[in-house]
């Protein structure tokens, strides 16, 4: 069973009873919530804010980056450095930095994290032969000090394909359940049909709650 409790239009607090005497709490935040607290953070809402986009090569990151900019996604080659892309949104405009995935290029990931507002990560849930190195990768990404306490919005993306790993097992390999020191999301999506991508701009409903339920069970 879960409980709702909503604070704002944009931070929701789910409250998850499992069979272990304390509950469970997940707090969800959209996009539009993230700009929220960005808002109470920054003085003026005409700051920029820095978005981080990280995942392993081939996850889909610069295909959904160019989604939320309303480009065409019909020609994306790897990314071999890394993208910038601003988008206005509701007064701030949102500097994206998208960073190589490939295994020579993660070493430098680092030398972005500074000055990060949001990190978003990205997971091809399609591909549960590196959900173990994804894993890894994030857990050692949420123990830098840069990234100390950063809001995390996670893409589960490519959720279109038949092969796409279950909710329940993605949160289980990514330990999402012992995320305790940040605000955090998991958004199902497919950078290739937009499914997703737009809609984390939304209050969840009953049914995204329902499954951020099992997410986090």
């Amino acid at each position: 069973m879960f409980h709702v409790t909503e604070f704002s239009d944009s931070i929701v607090i789910l409250t998850v009873h499992t069979a272990s005497p304390s509950p469970l709490i997940c707090t969800l935040i959209r996009l539009k919530g993230l700009l929220s607290i960005l808002r109470r953070l920054k003085q003026s809402p005409e700051q920029e804010v820095r978005l981080l986009l990280l995942g392993l090569d081939n996850a889909g990151k610069t295909t959904l980056l160019k989604q939320l900019a309303g480009e065409d996604i019909s020609h994306i080659t790897p990314t071999q450095g890394f993208n910038i892309k601003s988008v206005q949104s509701s007064g701030f405009k949102l500097n994206v930095w998208d960073i190589g995935g490939q295994r020579k290029i993660r070493p430098y990931w680092r030398n972005y994290f500074e000055d990060t507002d949001v990190l978003i990560y990205v997971i091809d849930r399609s591909d549960k032969k590196r959900l173990e190195e994804t894993s890894l990768e994030l857990s050692e990404l949420l123990e830098e000090e840069n990234l100390a306490a950063v809001p995390l919005l996670i893409f589960a993306n490519k959720q279109d394909l038949m092969t796409a790993t279950p909710a329940s097992e993605l949160a289980e390999s990514l330990h999402l359940h012992t995320i305790r020191d940040r605000m955090w999301q998991v958004q199902a999506c497919s950078a290739v049909t937009a499914e997703g991508v737009q809609h984390f701009c939304h209050k969840p409903n009953s049914s995204e709650l329902a499954e951020c339920a099992a997410v986090v069970l």
